[in-house]
């Protein structure tokens, strides 16, 4: 079952509007842990993301993924779901595809909460 919501008169998944805003706070959160908790340089930092040193920066002087930062970093889950995917980068050398469920798994715990109000108009569940 996934969850639908109209924005702006467009049908838009669950999903879509996670990665949109959530996906950004998550990356922001992750970029200012890798470089403040576990010694990586912006460069090294970037590289394990596979983003640019520009995004990195960006993230870490909030200029990117500041519309839900405040709102995620407050769930303790979110964090749960931050360590333990920085734990991954750390451990690997490289990020792998199968993280990928790791954020599948937090788009769906996000979803049973409740969490992310991104439209006044009503959701539409289907």
């Amino acid at each position: 079952m996934h969850n639908i919501v109209m924005i702006w008169g467009k049908l838009k998944f669950y999903c879509e509007n996670v990665v949109k805003f959530v996906l950004p706070a998550f990356r922001s959160l992750v970029a200012k842990k890798l470089i403040e908790d576990n010694g990586f340089t912006q460069v090294s930092a970037a590289e394990k993301l596979g983003i640019t040193q520009a995004a990195i920066s960006q993230y870490l002087y909030s200029k990117r993924g500041v519309k839900k930062i405040k709102e995620i970093e407050g769930i303790p889950q979110v964090q749960k779901f931050v360590d333990k995917y920085i734990e991954s980068l750390v451990d690997e050398k490289s990020p792998s595809i199968d993280d990928m469920p790791m954020f599948c798994e937090l788009c769906h715990y996000l979803q049973k909460t409740g969490f992310g109000n991104f439209t006044s108009e009503k959701n539409i569940k289907g």
